[in-house]
């Protein structure tokens, strides 16, 4: 089936939910006009539609491969990455002074949604590029951004980062790769790195490796790591490719998914690097590419999450099997009650992800474009919420997608079980899932709270209008929103972390639980008697209560997770 990329989702989320108009109004960001925003959105969604959607099943049918050293991509992927490059869609929200149209990143989230919802194996290209203009733009010399930006803003090259060794996974401290001074402003940096992400390509152009290694004598584990930018091509002054680095693909990963996406071994031997940020500085310039990536990953998630639900709401509408006592079905599947159950929860809960997803990134345009110290923190605080959930709102949806199809959802001409293989890695890489919820109610919670009862009370105030309108529904959330509270400040009186890791999971899954609730009831404030109130109503009566469940585990502690001694959980 056609793939429609969901612009009128973000029209309606901007002007009404997440109020895009806060950022409009910094100077910062005062050009993405409404209608500058509009024109981008519905570029973007013409260009998912027609150039990248059509490539989904290509890359998963075939896949990259690698023959003679050289990495051969899937049929059609080299012209869908040019007409992205063309279209100026990799330097969205890239700085101006280099090609960059400086966008805000709540627009560069939102085409990333969508074009992941047309071909996640591509669109991990020009993500992988942003990530590396990111961290350049705020770390490297202003040689280096002279040189690579232009050209990584462009597309006419491309961008990977490596962490990832074989003995160091989430574990980045253990990395044993070695870079040595030459003496001359370089340096060599040897060692292998696995699942490096559209490591190599036949686009041609460079592709340019962030790659995290250790100097001689430098401390053991992450406070020991610099960074390096290894290009598969040296440059001279000019940016003209000269000699081959010493970088090569040793194999390509054999993957359950996202098959299109060439993930590489790579073999570092000698190879010229150029440090990027100061030495020992390492962990500190990579996660800032890594930390707006966890909102793309996130954003990932959501548009396989729509993806699946388009996919599976046209096979219901064309599939009939028994009769309903609903007309407006017109006999098909749609008609049955649980086939109902199943689309509507999908459709809510990417709502939901979705609502999460951008009030992330407008939190980080209003901190990039203020310094506003309380926005950081919003920002910092909603990130692990956004890549979790959005990622296990991906995972949840494929799954529900193959079930609407019934016995043909497992069989693979369909299409629907693509879905559910490429989503499954994106709740594990830039930091599993698992690391998501340690991280927001450890780091996150250092202030002792503060952000998220910040953000509690802002809820608060927006359920006080909402009582006059829908009073049911705005007790509900309130009711959430209170008991969130709760749990949180029972969280942060934890001082052994280990109480507050037990639960951290569905600690983080009731908070974007009763976050969906409110951006619903805000959603149906602005659409009242429309679909979007009926979507709110579904949502906060069958889906919100799961926070109360959630909660109790949270705060259930570490004990019962331990009792079980390892020779038990063998037994």
């Amino acid at each position: 089936m056609p793939y429609r990329a969901p612009v009128e989702d973000y029209n309606f989320l901007f002007e009404h939910v997440v109020k895009l108009e806060a950022v409009r109004g910094t100077e910062r960001f005062e050009e993405a006009t409404d209608d500058v925003t509009r024109a981008i959105l519905t570029e973007a969604g013409k260009l998912c539609d027609t150039v990248v959607a059509p490539l989904q099943r290509n890359g998963d049918l075939n896949p990259a491969r690698l023959e003679n050293g050289v990495v051969r991509t899937s049929p059609g992927f080299e012209e869908g990455f040019k007409a992205i490059a063309e279209g100026g869609w990799v330097g969205m929200a890239a700085d101006p002074e280099y090609g960059g149209m400086g966008l805000p990143m709540a627009l560069t989230a939102a085409v990333g949604d969508m074009m992941s919802g047309a071909c996640l194996s591509l669109q991990l290209a020009p993500l992988m590029g942003q990530g590396q203009i990111e961290a350049l733009e705020h770390h490297a010399s202003d040689a280096i951004k002279d040189l690579y930006l232009p050209k990584l803003v462009s597309g006419e090259w491309t961008g990977t980062m490596n962490l990832t060794e074989p003995q160091a996974g989430s574990d980045v401290g253990a990395l044993t790769s070695k870079a040595e001074d030459n003496g001359d402003g370089t340096y060599r940096i040897s060692g292998q790195k696995i699942f490096i992400t559209w490591g190599d390509h036949d686009f041609g152009g460079n592709v340019c490796h962030l790659v995290l290694a250790r100097l001689p004598d430098a401390p053991a584990g992450t406070k020991g790591i610099s960074l390096f930018l290894v290009p598969k091509f040296i440059p001279d002054a000019d940016g003209n490719l000269g000699a081959r680095n010493g970088v090569n693909v040793v194999s390509l990963e054999h993957k359950l998914g996202i098959h299109g996406s060439p993930t590489c071994v790579l073999e570092y031997a000698d190879a010229t690097g150029w440090l990027v940020g100061a030495e020992q500085g390492g962990m500190a310039a990579m996660f800032t590419m890594m930390n707006n990536a966890r909102l793309g990953v996130g954003c990932q998630g959501i548009g396989i999450a729509e993806g699946a639900y388009q996919h599976a709401l046209a096979y219901a509408q064309d599939r009939k099997q028994g009769k309903t006592q609903d007309a407006s079905s017109k006999g098909s599947i749609l008609g049955h009650a649980d086939v109902r159950r199943m689309l509507t929860s999908m459709k809510a809960d990417i709502f939901a992800a979705r609502a999460i997803a951008a009030s992330n990134a407008v939190a980080i345009d209003m901190a990039t474009a203020t310094g506003d110290k309380v926005w950081k923190a919003r920002a910092a605080l909603l990130t692990p919420i956004t890549k979790a959930f959005g990622t296990d709102t991906g995972i949840a949806v494929a799954d529900t997608g193959i079930q609407v199809h019934g016995g043909m959802g497992f069989i693979e001409e369909t299409g629907a079980a693509q879905y559910a293989r490429d989503v499954r890695v994106t709740a594990i890489y830039e930091g599993t899932n698992g690391i998501q919820a340690m991280d927001l109610v450890a780091r996150k919670m250092m202030d002792g709270g503060e952000a998220a009862m910040a953000l509690f009370d802002e809820i608060e105030t927006d359920v006080e209008t909402a009582k006059e309108v829908f009073p049911e529904m705005a007790k509900d959330v309130w009711e959430a929103v209170e008991s969130l509270r709760e749990a949180t400040e029972w969280l942060v009186a934890q001082t052994d972390m280990q109480e507050r890791f037990a639960g951290a999971v569905p600690y983080l899954r009731a908070f974007a639980r009763i976050l969906g609730g409110h951006l619903h009831l805000k959603a149906a404030m602005a659409d009242q008697g429309g679909a979007r109130e009926k979507l709110a109503r579904f949502y906060i009566q069958r889906m919100l209560p799961e926070y109360a469940a959630l909660l109790a585990h949270a705060q259930a502690g570490a004990k019962d997770l331990y009792a079980l001694t390892p020779d038990e959980l063998e037994a």
